[in-house]
């Protein structure tokens, strides 16, 4: 029954002349017909769809974080800030974290480096980092990011100095993490537009560092 459809929209993409089927995939073609049943049975609003869609294209995503990240960097009261109360300050921004009751910054220095994970299940700061990436959410990373985390951090192509300490952080449903990566050197007097350049999703965090300030010259 799922199966015939999937089949039916497919063929009747295939009748559209318009150029637009053309460019859909075979798992969009899916999606747009499982969406199509959904409303006509009342399940799911499109117009309210299309706003959460909307929502996660624009206004949700690592590129708010690289924002908060930048903004710290370049501003010593507002990192002062976004240490003693994330949630707070990014608020100050304009960024509401809707999943998390309590957003909380943790600082890397030259001898403390901070990891997030979550081992129960995925939890995940979505407004600041956007959708979780897959090997978050995998059993593998949740426990060896605990037990093993500097291995963790070698699989990713981050070797550490002995000497630097790793902490890890364990995300709940109430609280989540960001981790304040460390400045790149060579980045004095940039502004907090190409700063954020520098700020990638998985050195917010822990598993990565910032771009090289060579890659955004």
């Amino acid at each position: 029954m799922t199966g015939g459809m999937f089949a039916m929209a497919h063929d009747h993409d295939h009748d559209d002349h318009d150029g637009h089927a053309s460019e859909l995939s075979e798992m969009q073609l899916r999606v747009r017909a499982l969406e199509t049943v959904l409303a006509e049975k009342g399940y799911i609003d499109p117009a309210a769809l299309d706003v959460m869609i909307e929502a996660f294209e624009t206004q949700i995503g690592p590129h708010n974080g690289a924002r908060v990240v930048a903004k710290a960097w370049a501003d010593p009261a507002f990192k002062r800030a976004l240490i003693e109360d994330a949630t707070k300050a990014v608020q100050s921004l304009g960024l509401i974290n809707r999943v998390g009751d309590h957003l909380i910054a943790v600082e890397n220095t030259p001898g403390l480096h901070n990891v997030i994970v979550c081992t129960l299940c995925s939890c995940y700061p979505w407004e600041v980092l956007g959708l979780p990436p897959i090997w978050y959410k995998a059993a593998p990373y949740r426990s060896r990011a605990v037990n093993d985390p500097r291995g963790v951090l070698a699989d990713f192509g981050l070797k550490l100095p002995t000497d630097t300490q790793i902490r890890v952080w364990d995300s709940t449903a109430e609280t989540r993490f960001i981790v304040l990566p460390m400045r790149p050197a060579g980045t004095e007097g940039w502004s907090e537009d190409k700063l954020a350049t520098l700020v990638t999703r998985d050195c917010m965090i822990g598993t990565g560092l910032p771009k090289n300030p060579a890659e955004a010259a």
